[in-house]
């Protein structure tokens, strides 16, 4: 009977921090609507000089890994310990291949002489500067993201494979997949704001 009460108060912990991250990247976005606004040609043509082919990519390798997380928690709920284990590990790779991804996209931003502070970006447009602050503000804030998700299903993982997470007592992968989730959905927002805007 205590261990569910443990239980519950400890979703209900999760539930409110994923809320929390939720006002935190809420705010960002209204920060960028405004800026829109003000300035929606320089918004425009810095979107087209993001890569969207790697921003597609890195949606698809989100909504895959999502989809392999919360199959994971079915898993191990069903007893299937190994099948859990080898979801988890491909959602952690898909992790790793969306962080390579980004490493590669500012990599090209930064050899093309954008990036913040850049001498284009302080002697140009107002507009420019300012989208491309908030692109490498809210992009970098959700790769921290990625990676604090990537650090929760790999001590998952592990406490996986030595039976600390079984069928009976999961919370922790259950928690580290809704913060996975909330990654994901973050990022259902940042790829049309940033790739898609016209």
């Amino acid at each position: 009977m205590n261990r569910e009460i443990d239980t519950t108060g400890i979703k209900i912990g999760m539930w409110i921090f994923l809320y929390s991250e939720i006002i935190l990247f809420g705010g960002l976005f209204v920060l960028y609507a405004v800026y829109l606004h003000r300035y929606p040609q320089f918004f425009s043509e810095g979107g087209k000089e993001l890569d969207r082919i790697i921003g597609t990519l890195n949606t698809v390798i989100l909504l895959v890994s999502s989809f392999t997380v919360a199959s994971s928690v079915t898993a191990v709920q069903r007893g299937e310990k190994k099948k859990c284990a080898a979801l988890l590990l491909f959602s952690i790779l898909c992790g790793f291949g969306f962080l390579v991804n980004k490493y590669f996209e500012w990599g090209a931003k930064i050899d093309h002489g954008i990036y913040p502070n850049s001498e284009r970006l302080v002697n140009g447009e107002p507009g420019e500067n300012i989208f491309f602050g908030l692109y490498y503000l809210i992009t970098g804030l959700h790769g921290l993201h990625v990676i604090v998700g990537i650090v929760l299903l790999c001590l998952s993982l592990v406490l996986l494979l030595t039976g600390r997470v079984t069928a009976q007592r999961f919370t922790m992968l259950d928690n580290s997949g809704l913060y996975w989730h909330l990654v994901d959905l973050i990022w259902i927002f940042v790829f049309p704001l940033f790739y898609l805007v016209l």
